[in-house]
């Protein structure tokens, strides 16, 4: 029996599947064995500069895989509050003993080290490529590309998802009615490595500090955010101040918007020879930041159960195959509880804002429950712990 072209082919350069690549490399797999595909070239990953929060349970990850240092502005501290009513709670990476809570950068900057360590290291990437078709066989996954070339692989792993509004519905979709606009904003009376999260009627509005300002999210209702995004700049502006407040002075700049539907589309499968992660498996509601934090914790679970899986054998093809589809759904078992409650997190923080009407009383127990988080230090621990490393 023929071997396959490569051991592993990971179907999405981004992120999530260059910091698995680099982290199989670590386990002792050969790099010229591991195949990175992905639809955009190197240089249009690297000009993207949509804004990434970045845990510190990721920053540790991204330096394991030799990633890191990046470009990135720390967080030391989160301000949760809810707009117009009692309740706040400050989360400081002191009170954990740690350098930061996180990190803001933009896409550009994560992918650009990633991208220099996968080439140094030797691992072999085809770009731009689009995979049309996936043909899987006792022996290995036929990878069909765009231009008709075909590629064989021991183990296929999905990692490129794409956003809520691109994909294919998965066995748990939400539509949350919302839409997330995102932009760059300057203000008067900036506090440092200060990331805010501020819950209005219609959803989270987070504040991430930025070089010089801070990367906006704001969720809102699709009609208001048709209209938000119809404002000029000064009306924008007088929005969001009355929407976050006077926390930071007055609201002095803010770049063009832009903007995307917000939802919830998970559905974490592996067959013998084929498995999901990152957003190929769970795309998330933006409130919390934990989309690609949550991914990057896939790869790393997933990179330590491959290298102890047997990719291929020239006499023994069956029994191979019996183990690769195990240790596939061994490492669905490990990452179950993080991902239902890194799930059940966002999806009970989106609802809330999501369809209950302004003012609702499911709101004001929340904003309650935000005071409360610092008088319950360890339900503060436990919320802050999840944020930065997920579910251990």
């Amino acid at each position: 029996m023929k071997l396959a072209d490569f051991h592993i082919a990971i179907c999405g350069a981004g992120p999530v599947g260059q910091c698995l690549a680099l982290l199989l490399c670590k386990q002792g797999i050969a790099a010229d064995r591991i195949l990175l595909l992905d639809a955009k070239t190197s240089a249009q990953a690297e000009q993207d500069v949509r804004s990434i929060a970045l845990s510190y349970g990721s920053q540790q990850i991204l330096t394991n895989a030799g990633a890191w240092p990046i470009k990135a502005t720390s967080i030391r501290q989160i301000h949760v509050s809810r707009r117009g009513h009692f309740g706040r709670s400050l989360i400081d990476c002191k009170d954990y003993a740690i350098p930061a809570l996180g990190y803001v950068a933009r896409y550009g900057d994560i992918i650009a080290p990633l991208q220099r360590a996968t080439e140094q290291r030797g691992v072999q990437i085809k770009r731009p490529a689009t995979v049309s078709a996936l043909e899987e066989s006792d022996d290995a996954v036929t990878l069909t590309l765009q231009d008709g070339e075909k590629i064989t692989a021991t183990i296929v792993v999905q990692a490129e998802g794409g956003t809520f509004g691109n994909q294919t519905q998965k066995a748990r979709s939400v539509d949350y009615q919302q839409t997330a606009i995102i932009s760059h904003i300057t203000v008067s009376q900036s506090v440092a490595q200060r990331a805010f999260e501020r819950f209005t009627e219609q959803g989270p509005l987070a504040l991430l500090p930025q070089e010089d300002g801070y990367a906006l999210v704001w969720c809102v209702r699709p009609p208001s955010a048709e209209q938000l995004l119809g404002l000029d700049d000064n009306d924008f502006k007088a929005a969001l101040q009355q929407a976050f407040g006077q926390r930071l002075g007055q609201i002095l700049t803010a770049s063009s918007r832009h903007s995307y539907p917000l939802g919830l589309n998970a559905q974490a499968q592996a067959t013998k020879r084929i498995v999901t992660i990152g957003n190929a498996a769970q795309t998330l509601h933006p409130v919390a930041g934990q989309g690609l934090n949550l991914g990057l914790r896939d790869a790393k679970i997933l990179a330590s159960t491959l290298a102890e899986t047997p990719l291929q054998d020239e006499f023994n093809q069956q029994p191979v195959a019996q183990q690769v589809a195990e240790q596939l759904q061994f490492f669905l078992k490990q990452r179950q509880t993080d991902r239902n409650t890194t799930i059940r997190l966002t999806d009970s923080m989106a609802r809330i804002f999501a369809s209950a009407p302004d003012g609702a009383l499911t709101q004001s127990i929340f904003g309650l429950g935000l005071g409360l988080l610092d008088i319950v230090q360890p339900a503060k621990k436990l919320l802050a712990e999840q944020m930065m490393f997920g579910w251990r």
